[in-house]
């Protein structure tokens, strides 16, 4: 591409410190070529002085409620050839658009990004270092892409984190950039739409982004979000709706049943126990009461040692014998939010045939 003009967009919301500190590694970085820092928020916010005094563009979102359209009035607004997403919660690599910007060289490459993870040590509590070991646990998250690194230095992907990524402006041009009005999943309905009309996402497995994660309070309603917004993403766009969401979807309800067989089990005799020192086996009561009282029990043992070595082996580098430990607590309530988002997605598309506005993780009024 010669010497591409490259532009990064940063949608903010009443975060000015966090913004601050995101500025601080943009203006820090190895790449040699032209840098727009393009920040995009609502009148009056505490990030345009921040934006200005760092040297960054402001840009007012003209009243827009969501991500996906302050971003799309940016991408109105900025002249470039390639455009990089990234949040105002980040610290950034210095060599982050040094790693994303040359792969464009390549014509088949539309857009690219790569994994996220929390940032390390001090810059992040404990719970959310045990939050970024669940979010990147390998086997248990349905495919999320936080932490989520090719086995090759570029691979294809799906899906691109609006954490950290970047696109050739022509190609979001062509398919209008964001779903408007989209709170939540726009980067993946996005993605979506860039594929259909022939395109190619790639993942650079180098090119980390560190993201600070909300804490536990937060955190919860964020990831019932993420399920909700997923399923309604799905109904829009049915390419993509996904075995391993539905599966999620119905954890809360499997839960609620194998809480009900141990209860019933257990007021039914399931608890009663044999002569340990009588091995004979006529003496095991091996009834349905004492089936429905270990069978939720032992599928319980099996999840958290599933939690537990996904975690192990997944990508986030907050891995340590404590973070590891409470994993499967974590995991646990991710799973049931997400699932719980599921269902109220799922009662609004076929129940009360009405999806409605998504809900939202940030007070907007």
């Amino acid at each position: 591409m010669g010497n591409p003009r490259v532009c990064v967009i940063i949608p903010t919301l009443r975060n000015a410190e966090e913004l601050e500190i995101a500025l601080g590694g943009l203006n820090n970085q190895s790449w040699e070529g032209a840098l727009e820092i393009a920040i995009v928020g609502p009148t009056g916010d505490p990030g345009e002085a921040v934006a200005r005094t760092n040297g960054a563009t402001w840009i007012d979102d003209a009243g827009s409620r969501t991500r996906a359209d302050a971003c799309n009035v940016a991408l109105d607004v900025v002249d470039c050839d390639i455009v990089l997403f990234t949040d105002d919660d980040v610290w950034v690599p210095e060599d982050w658009v040094a790693n994303l910007v040359p792969w464009f060289e390549r014509e088949d490459v539309a857009g690219v990004g790569g994994p996220n993870f929390a940032p390390p040590d001090d810059r992040s509590t404990f719970w959310q270092r045990v939050i970024d070991v669940t979010f990147c646990s390998k086997w248990v998250t349905a495919g999320t892409n936080y932490g989520n690194r090719g086995t090759e230095r570029l691979t294809r992907a799906k899906q691109l984190p609006g954490v950290n990524a970047a696109y050739r402006k022509s190609v979001l041009d062509e398919v209008g950039g964001f779903d408007k009005g989209a709170i939540g999943c726009e980067d993946a309905m996005m993605d979506y739409r860039i594929e259909m009309a022939g395109h190619k996402l790639w993942q650079d497995r180098d090119a980390i982004m560190w993201h600070r994660r909300r804490n536990p309070s937060r955190v919860r309603k964020q990831i019932q979000n993420y399920g909700l917004v997923r399923i309604l993403a799905s109904d829009i766009h049915p390419g993509m709706k996904s075995w391993s969401h539905t599966t999620v979807g119905l954890f809360p309800l499997l839960v609620l049943a194998a809480l009900t067989s141990f209860v019933y089990g257990a007021l039914n005799g399931g608890l009663a126990w044999p002569n340990v020192w009588d091995i004979s086996l006529e003496t095991i009561p091996m009834g349905t009461s004492r089936s429905m009282v270990h069978l939720p029990v032992s599928l319980a043992g099996v999840y958290v040692l599933l939690c537990w070595l996904g975690a192990a082996f997944g990508t986030s580098p907050s891995r340590n014998f404590a973070t590891i430990l409470m994993a499967p607590l974590m995991t646990f309530l991710m799973h049931w939010s997400y699932g719980m988002g599921v269902l109220t997605a799922w009662w609004r598309i076929h129940i009360s045939n009405n999806a409605g506005l998504q809900i939202d993780d940030k007070d907007r009024a």
